[in-house]
This record gives structure tokens, C-alpha cells and sequence, in this order.
């Protein structure tokens, strides 16, 4: 069924389910190729880099699936996104052969990647497999 904005040029945006704004709730943070470095430095923290590029379709998955790992573990896990289209260096330095890749990094090691399109439930054992590895080292 096609429905009409009345006059918009762009559709509605549909009401937000939660009342936490989207920065508040672990939304992921865009990062480049200059800023890639500070985001591994910054926290001691376990950080999930999601290598992406606009014309990949099976990116739109796993970007979805990243947003819900930052909305499920928001205390506990950094969440970032890399345009490797834009941000060539870095996905080189990386080894990122395919799309959508997901970095997990520990101290500013890399401690776990997965590559192509996984299950959320997949995605949210390994986060949670890192972080009780993270708490058996504390």
C-alpha cells in the first residue's frame, strides 16, 4: 500500500521506543582513519570495530546487529563504525578482506573477528565470552 506524506519530501520518522536518546543509550560512534587510534586508546575497555561500506548489503545486517550489542551491553563494551570506503588505512592495517567484518579489541589488541553476517545470538555469546574472559583477568 503506497501512503502519502502530505507534502513531505521525506518520510516520518516513527517515535522512538525507549525515552533514552540515542547517544545516551552505546549508539555506535563513526570513526576514520585519523580517529581510529584514540578510540582504542582511550578506554580499557572491550571495543567492537564494524567495518563496513555503503553499497554492501549484508552491512546493514550486521550494522543492526551492533546496534543491539551497544543497547544490550552499554557499560561494558565500546561499539564503532568504520566506512572503509572512506577510511582505507585502517581496514588495510587490519586485514579486512570481506564486508561486514567485526573487530573485537581488548587493550588495543585484536582478541576476536568475525566476518560476513552471523546471528545476534551468536554475536551477543562471543561479546559475552570476551567480557567474562575480561573479568577473569581483573
Amino acid at each position: 500500500m503506497l501512503r502519502k506524506w502530505f507534502g513531505r519530501k521525506t518520510p516520518p520518522t516513527p517515535p522512538r521506543l525507549d525515552s533514552t536518546p540515542a547517544a545516551a543509550s552505546g549508539a555506535p560512534v563513526d570513526v576514520t582513519d585519523a580517529t581510529f587510534a584514540d578510540l582504542l586508546n582511550e578506554r580499557d575497555q572491550l571495543v567492537v570495530v564494524d567495518f563496513w561500506a555503503e553499497w554492501c548489503q549484508p552491512c546493514t545486517i550486521m550494522a543492526a546487529y551492533v546496534e543491539f550489542l551497544a543497547r544490550d551491553f552499554p557499560d561494558q563494551l565500546r561499539v564503532a563504525a568504520l566506512d572503509v570506503d572512506e577510511n582505507p588505512a585502517t581496514a588495510e592495517r587490519y586485514f579486512v578482506m570481506g564486508l561486514p567484518t567485526l573487530i573485537f579489541f581488548r587493550g588495543g589488541a585484536e582478541v576476536g573477528r568475525v566476518v560476513g553476517v552471523d546471528t545476534y545470538e551468536a554475536l551477543r555469546d562471543q561479546v559475552a565470552a570476551l567480557l567474562t574472559a575480561d573479568a577473569g583477568q581483573a
